[in-house]
């Protein structure tokens, strides 16, 4: 078959919506009377098909063609017929938002299948085709690792043990390759349940570490430890190049594309455009403080709802003595983004790796920090103890935690009346009140919801049950203190969960109310219901 993966409807406004598809051959590729021609890398093909003139607030059933030939749907198919739903008054009123993170592809071993449970995006998805479109989502939000480059399915060793292009240095558990990252999204994104959810739900993307590898910048000395490898260049150009087709220029408007010089150039180019990718993947890699002219943070209108993604992993500032999640280019790029006029009600802000943490597991974060920073032995053992612990959130990156909790208050104190940090990555899924110096009319909330699928270590559970008791948050306050770490302009406490195991979250919008629902799988194709929290109050 002339396709190989997708469709995936990405960015939807009013009129336009975005099809991005790979192809097996250079081809022109078609929805709705609208055509893009692929680009070719490293002998592979893809298109992002821009579909416009659509009527605003409509739905339309849509078909994909290759070359004249209708490929999608399938000839036989359980699903319903993909379709673009456009933004109009109806997203004026509300938006039905879902969220997860941390999704492992699918495998056949019967062992690891069991330890990784039902998928929770595949249960959504059959359930859905059962319920009436009205019910479906406007969006879906991936909020990174949506590949394992570093955790392999057994799928995968059997394919790179197979391969005879790959060099003698490079580690034989580990994807360095971009043929190889390839075949990560294709057993990903080639699940039957998830592709056509992702063929009728729009989908923005970011990514997290996992993406690329564990510990992806966590600090300047990973960055020497991975760069002193005689294979980490490959690796980084493969992961950022292909994070950039399958996950990145699906996130940009029709505006966006059309100023982004990258993309004209690339998807214009008439050749192999691999060259081209590993110079942007090298300008990403090497990225100052967005002065290189990329940025992966984007920003949606959804109606009366706006949401800002912030790229809380490529671009930190590790270098020179500075430890920062962003820049001063980008973060205040996001803070323009948040505060640009336009009626909002609900402020959906999402960042892979929470804003809120457990009180203990965050104080505990920012002591590292400390510790890490200092000269020495001391400073060695505190950066052994965070690449051991993961300890990398925002937390632990205490000036911008700073920044990011001053940018929330201004923007409750603004006119929202929800502001929701919808975030994944620590494997378990709760909700969390945040109590800002402003006292603005905006409920404000960490949303977290992870793993979407994957298993869990034995030490997920009682660390973070721990990490939430409120008499160790006190203890650990107090030991932040004495560390040197000046007082949080925010107090937070837990409102739902901890829920461990496969989880998918629903952040529904319906007017001025706000709610957000948390289920997991009891089926392949049931969802029990963990918890529902009312945001507005």
């Amino acid at each position: 078959m002339s396709l190989v993966l997708g469709p995936v409807l990405r960015h939807v406004d009013e009129t336009s919506a975005s099809v991005w598809v790979q192809t097996r051959a250079a081809a022109t590729v078609s929805v709705l009377g609208c055509a893009a021609r692929t680009f070719e890398v490293a002998g592979n093909h893809y298109a992002l098909v821009p579909v416009t003139g659509l009527t605003p607030d409509s739905r339309t059933p849509y078909e994909v063609e290759i070359d004249g030939e209708r490929v999608w749907p399938p000839t036989t198919s359980p699903f319903p017929p993909s379709v673009i739903r456009t933004r109009g008054p109806r997203s004026e009123r509300g938006n039905r938002i879902i969220f997860g993170s941390c999704r492992y592809a699918k495998v056949t071993d019967p062992a690891l299948a069991a330890s990784l449970g039902i998928d929770a995006l595949d249960a959504y998805a059959a359930r859905m085709i059962r319920r009436p479109p009205e019910e479906w989502p406007d969006a879906l939000l991936l909020l990174g690792d949506q590949v394992y480059a570093d955790e392999l399915t057994p799928r995968n060793r059997r394919r790179i043990a197979g391969r005879r292009d790959r060099r003698p240095d490079w580690p034989d558990d580990e994807i360095v390759g971009f043929d190889e990252y390839v075949g990560l999204y294709q057993d990903s994104w080639s699940d039957p349940e998830a592709r056509w959810l992702m063929s009728t739900v729009p989908t923005a993307m970011i990514f997290d570490d996992h993406d690329v590898r564990d510990d992806w910048n966590t600090s300047a000395a990973w960055r020497a430890e991975m760069g002193a490898t005689s294979w980490w260049r490959d690796r980084i150009r493969s992961a950022l190049a292909s994070y950039w087709i399958y996950q990145h220029i699906g996130n940009l408007s029709p505006d966006a594309l059309a100023s982004d010089p990258d993309y004209q150039k690339i998807s214009n180019y008439d050749g192999d455009t691999w060259p081209l990718l590993v110079e942007l993947a090298d300008r990403a890699d090497a990225e100052i403080d967005g002065s290189k002219g990329l940025r992966f943070s984007f920003r949606w209108d959804l109606g009366r709802s706006r949401l800002v993604m912030i790229d809380s992993r490529n671009g930190r500032i590790l270098e020179g003595g500075e430890h920062l999640m962003l820049g001063e280019n980008e973060f205040s790029w996001v803070e323009e983004q948040v505060e640009a006029p336009g009626r909002v009600e609900h402020l959906v802000i999402g960042t892979s790796v929470p804003w809120l943490l457990p009180h203990a597991i965050g104080e505990l974060e920012t002591v590292n920090e400390i510790a890490a920073a200092r000269p020495g032995r001391r400073g060695r053992l505190g950066e052994w103890i965070r690449q051991a612990g993961d300890l990398e959130h925002w937390a632990a990156f205490r000036k911008s935690f700073d920044r990011l909790t001053a940018m929330i208050d201004r923007a409750a104190a603004g006119g929202p009346l929800t502001v929701s940090v919808v975030s994944g990555d620590v494997h378990h899924s709760y909700a969390a009140r945040a109590h800002l110096p402003s006292g603005g009319r905006a409920s404000v909330h960490q949303l977290t919801c992870s793993p979407v699928h994957n298993r869990m270590s034995w030490m997920i559970k009682p660390g973070f049950r721990l990490g939430w008791s409120r008499a160790v948050g006190v203890l650990a306050g107090r030991w932040a203190a004495r560390s040197g770490a000046p007082p949080k302009g925010v107090s937070w406490e837990r409102v739902t969960g901890p829920f461990f195991g496969n989880t998918i979250a629903t952040l529904d919008i319906d007017g001025d109310r706000a709610s957000v629902l948390f289920e997991q799988p009891r089926t392949a194709a049931t969802l029990n219901e963990l918890a529902r929290l009312e945001l507005t109050t």
